[in-house]
């Protein structure tokens, strides 16, 4: 870690871009170390564990993707989770990338992480065999049901045990389903799949297709992609925002939560769902896509469970017409294409909610155009064998979560490296930095 430090200063909760801290989180004000530029640089690659990785295509251009994971509590446990990999599908290698934000715990957002590019991958093999053709559209559906199917399988796994529904719960004794979930002793299978259904996650896919013609981005939740080009007329930079926020502050979601419901005014409290949730969309989150007895008879049952049942009965009282939260996603189709003369770079960004919060006082726009100006001077294509990962010229990731953090002002940074304090003050973040 940071063996010399210049100074140290003193912070209040609302110095800190995209703060969770408030005055009962006191005493206030709390001490952080003022870095120079080298130990921020350093702190930084040591707190988000940036990695380059090169991307192989058909196509002549050398692709890459910057990603990094980051939250500088010591305390806390990151619940963000990205993947940068590539499907191959019957020899050609489709590009797939995504940051997920696990809520409740990690369980779900790491299954979630692994598995779902190989979901993915095994419909492109199957709708593609023998040379078939695809449009925009059939890819756009096939995303769709993936996703759901993926989602799907979380719940029925475990009801697969139960004779395959909630109803036939009712056939087995609670001493039953404790000793059929609970099998740690016999390699714990049936409890792995258990656990999925205790948490959730948002997820943010984008697939690119092997000549690099189309982009698909598949969203649940409230993360955040950004297609960022440059105007080769007015020399400046385009930053468009490509998806919706699926949670309690988006109207149009709340009122699809309330036509799906009619007759349940407390289907939305608050802006949560069943007032305890605030996404609309997610993988996993199976006490709101289930019924109540699926909780109360099973998951309550799993040891290590529950500790305290009450807050989890709080929003099962209101559960009477699930699902509450979807796993449809919204799918969003962009072509790539360009002239052979076009030589500027393009990027994708994909940012799960933290990024938001860091730039809540900018705002993500503003950010994203200033650090779209500064990659301008380099070649983002460059480094990605450098020998250190991470320094301060070779990471896009890194570098726009620089700029979120307070980008030249040392002391902004360094106020959310290094403060003083015991629990998290700022959220997860997980960026994915692709060219395009």
């Amino acid at each position: 870690m940071i063996v010399e430090r210049a100074s140290y200063n003193w912070a209040y909760a609302e110095d800190i871009p995209g703060s969770r801290c408030g005055p009962e989180d006191g005493p206030w004000p709390r001490s952080y170390q003022v870095l120079n530029e080298d130990e921020l640089w350093r702190e930084l690659r040591i707190l988000a564990k940036p990695q380059s990785m090169s991307l192989p295509s058909t196509t002549k251009e050398r692709w890459k993707a910057d990603a990094l994971n980051f939250q500088p509590s010591p305390s806390t446990k990151t619940q963000d989770r990205y993947v940068v990999t590539q499907l191959d599908i019957h020899g050609r290698l489709w590009t797939f990338t995504g940051v997920f934000d696990g809520h409740l715990g990690d369980v779900t957002v790491e299954h979630v992480a692994h598995h779902l590019p190989i979901i993915v991958r095994e419909f492109l093999q199957k709708a593609l065999e023998n040379g078939a053709a695809y449009t925009p559209q059939s890819i756009s559906d096939l995303f769709v049901h993936a996703i759901e199917a993926f989602d799907d399988a979380i719940a029925h796994d475990v009801l697969d045990l139960f004779g395959g529904s909630v109803d036939q719960l009712d056939n087995y004794t609670d001493a039953q389903i404790r000793e059929t979930i609970n099998d740690q002793h016999k390699g714990g299978a049936n409890w792995r799949k258990t656990r999925l259904c205790m948490y959730g996650t948002t997820a943010l896919v984008a697939l690119v297709d092997p000549d690099h013609h189309n982009l698909w981005l598949a969203n649940l939740g409230d993360c955040q992609a950004f297609f960022v080009s440059q105007d080769p007329t007015a020399q400046d930079w385009k930053v468009e925002t490509l998806t919706t926020s699926h949670n309690g502050d988006n109207d149009a979601e709340v009122e699809r939560v309330r036509k799906a419901h009619p007759g349940e005014p407390e289907c939305v409290i608050e802006r949560r769902v069943l007032g305890a949730l605030a996404p609309t969309r997610c993988l996993g989150d199976i006490p709101f896509k289930q019924p109540p007895s699926f909780t109360r008879r099973i998951l309550y049952n799993l040891f290590p469970g529950f500790h305290n049942t009450s807050p989890w009965e709080e929003f099962l009282v209101r559960n009477r017409t699930p699902p509450y939260i979807t796993a449809s996603p919204e799918v969003v189709h962009r072509r790539l294409d360009r002239n052979t003369s076009d030589t500027s770079q393009r990027y994708l960004i994909l940012a799960s909610d933290g990024f938001t919060d860091l730039c809540s006082g900018e705002g993500q726009k503003r950010v994203v155009e200033s650090w779209a100006r500064g990659m301008a001077a380099h070649d983002p294509s460059e480094g990605i064998t450098d020998a250190e990962p991470g320094s301060r010229s070779d990471n896009m990731a890194l570098r726009l979560l620089r700029r979120a953090l307070g980008g030249e002002d040392r002391f902004g940074v360094s106020r959310v490296l290094t403060l003083d304090m015991d629990v998290a003050w700022i959220d997860d973040t997980s960026i994915v930095v692709q060219l395009l």
